[in-house]
């Protein structure tokens, strides 16, 4: 691994994005930040002293451009989402369309270019899906088939690059106290409904998911790829009553 290689992360700015970008910092990797959000990713950038690059994870001239600037890198950790939830029959074409942009093609930008930025060295790269993707959940048509088209991604990629060291793997979170999730954890009802749910008995925190994406990232975890890891207080699994 080259010393002055960063583990780069794209949607720095967002909950999880930040809690990863926090716990590899004390960790002691290096870090680049990237996003949309100029000023937020900034402050992030400020706070841990790290550089910090503006770019939009759904256009290939952006990612091309993210990966020409910062050099050398070892890892990536794919933050970029969106949370829609409305059935089939309200979700305009629009909106699903926006709801693949914005997760899947942006995922696959990541793969492509991250792919080509690493194949000389190995490296890990890092998505995000979800828990919907393993249990049908209402409402999460849209998302559940963007984070679906994830996992194919993740377990094809892995097998494409697995010779040349390449890791690629991905965590799927339960619901998490994000800003993305605030229609159901600024609802007491709808919160208490999605704790019931989860069998740990409260939803998830974004330091929850950051200790298993900086858990993958890391260079000791290179006999792990190919895996779609659920950290969702057990509820695709477990029924505890």
């Amino acid at each position: 691994m080259n010393p002055d290689s960063s583990i780069l992360i794209m949607g720095a700015n967002g909950g999880i994005g930040a809690a990863t970008a926090r716990l590899l910092q004390t960790r002691g990797h290096r870090l680049a930040l990237a996003g949309r959000n100029r000023d937020a990713v900034q402050t992030l950038a400020d706070e841990l002293g790290a550089p910090a690059f503006t770019a939009d994870a759904t256009r290939e001239e952006d990612v091309a451009a993210l990966f020409a600037a910062i050099g050398p890198v070892h890892g990536i950790v794919h933050a970029v989402g969106s949370m829609l939830l409305k059935p089939a029959h309200l979700t305009t074409i629009e909106d699903f369309r926006a709801t693949l942009d914005t997760n899947l093609v942006s995922a696959f930008l990541m793969a492509r270019h991250g792919a080509k930025a690493m194949m000389g060295t190995g490296g890990s790269m890092v998505f995000f899906s979800t828990v919907a993707t393993g249990i049908g959940l209402a409402n999460h048509e849209a998302i559940a088939s963007a984070k679906a088209g994830i996992d194919g991604l993740v377990i094809s990629a892995a097998a494409t690059y697995a010779a040349k060291n390449l890791r690629v793997n991905a965590v799927a979170p339960g619901l998490t106290d994000t800003p993305l999730a605030t229609r159901i954890t600024g609802n007491e009802a709808a919160l208490k409904a999605s704790i019931a749910l989860h069998p740990l008995g409260r939803i998830g925190t974004p330091a929850d998911i950051a200790a298993a994406a900086a858990w993958l990232v890391d260079p000791a975890t290179s006999w792990v790829t190919g895996q779609i890891i659920r950290v969702d207080g057990g509820l695709s699994t477990v029924r505890s009553r």
